[in-house]
């Protein structure tokens, strides 16, 4: 018999196939695409034979809802994203919203009513791998988007108003009387869980990011006929810049990051001085004042190496997200049904960011991670051991059977 931690598996590899894919070779699952609603056509599927109530909000989530012994009760929310980067692995975000479907199929085929809700939110654009923008769902959700965000077009000209109604999008903002807590389950994506010789790990916070856009403008030029010293060249000027971000993290704390993604130079060929550029720069630390140290030390090198290179230089900051502890009560609790798993509790931080950390600002959080084969991660090599997903379904029933026992009437 295939178990709820095996079959949440096997879901995760058949979403990462076409049609629920854009791409034939490595999962592409973009907000709003044709594969991300095929899969949102399956994923109900799955809500419903578990025994939930499905429906979709105007921000284009997916919402399965498992009644409380009382209608209408505030609800335990288990969610994760079912968006991807481009080129993904199977399991980054859709393996928390199957092992939140089986979850809720255990409550359900024992019969089992709680004296909360639980939901299953499967949000749609954590990665912002389509549109300038990421969280835009979630923070939908919690109550915490400015409508101006919503002002953003992918990168075939399609503005996300084309898609969806941008005045309703913000009516999505769950009260914080609905919602008891948030649990989201997912991998790592690093390598200490693995190298402790564990299956999971309670998450004790998640890293304050930053990240923004950088153009740079020069002169192009001949490749052959402009000499070195009187040239302005914006691809130059970004090679040194990126090294530059990365000398400032390497000289930081361990968890301090930098991090250039996207490189772009428009217009670009083999015997042409590029002109133009841009590319992004993510910066994160666990503490937000280490981040805002570092990010201003990369930016005031960026200044330097534009003046000193004739270069114009352009900034936008484009994301910010501060450091989100999760909740110590909900921590413990996770512990104990880690061990009542027979697993050996361990504690870590999150250097990626998820929607848990913008659901804070709307309930007590807690996160658990599975561990990933390598710590890879957003790379079509991602993978997870179905045992390990199995353990992690134990612990996320023992959690929400535990947060039943401490919320019951006295």
């Amino acid at each position: 018999m295939v178990t709820g931690g095996f079959r949440a598996v096997a879901r995760c590899e058949a979403l990462a196939l076409p049609p629920y894919s854009d791409s034939v070779e490595g999962l592409t699952r973009t907000y709003l695409s044709p594969a991300y609603g095929a899969t949102q056509e399956r994923v109900a599927e799955w809500m419903a034979e578990a025994g939930m109530t499905v429906r979709r909000d105007a921000a284009a989530n997916l919402i399965g809802r498992y009644e409380g012994r009382v209608a209408h009760a505030p609800a335990l929310v288990i969610g994760s994203h079912i968006d991807s980067v481009r080129n993904a692995g199977a399991y980054d975000g859709p393996l928390g919203i199957m092992l939140g479907i089986e979850a809720v199929a255990a409550l359900s085929s024992s019969g089992t009513q709680l004296p909360f809700a639980v939901e299953v939110y499967a949000f749609g654009d954590e990665e912002g791998s389509r549109f300038p923008a990421a969280m835009l769902t979630s923070r939908a959700v919690a109550g915490t988007l400015d409508p101006a965000a919503l002002d953003v077009t992918d990168r075939d000209g399609v503005r996300l108003g084309d898609l969806v109604d941008l005045a309703a999008y913000p009516s999505v903002a769950r009260a914080p009387g609905e919602v008891l807590a948030y649990l989201e389950a997912h991998i790592e994506q690093g390598p200490v869980l693995e190298a402790e010789g564990l299956a999971l790990g309670t998450v004790t916070g998640i890293a304050a990011q930053l990240r923004f856009e950088i153009g740079l403008s020069g002169t192009a030029g001949h490749a052959g006929t402009t000499a070195m010293g009187l040239r302005r060249d914006a691809v130059a000027g970004m090679a040194e810049m990126v090294l530059a971000a990365e000398a400032v993290a390497t000289a930081g704390p361990p968890d301090l990051v930098a991090t250039v993604g996207v490189v772009e130079v428009p217009s670009g060929a083999a015997n042409v001085i590029a002109g133009r550029s841009r590319f992004t720069l993510d910066v994160r630390a666990g503490d937000a004042g280490v981040r805002d140290r570092a990010a201003d030390e990369v930016l005031r090198r960026f200044r330097d190496i534009a003046g000193r290179r004739d270069l114009g230089l352009s900034v936008r900051q484009v994301h910010d997200l501060p450091a989100s502890p999760c909740d110590p009560a909900l921590m413990d609790l996770l512990e104990e049904a880690t061990v009542a798993a027979g697993q050996r509790p361990f504690r870590l931080v999150s250097g990626a960011g998820h929607d848990a950390m913008i659901m804070a600002a709307l309930c007590p959080t807690a996160m658990l991670f599975l561990r990933c084969r390598g710590g890879v991660s957003h790379n079509p090599a991602e993978h997870v051991e179905p045992a390990d997903a199995e353990a992690a379904l134990k612990v996320m029933s023992g959690f929400i059977k535990r947060l039943g026992a401490k919320l019951e009437p006295a």
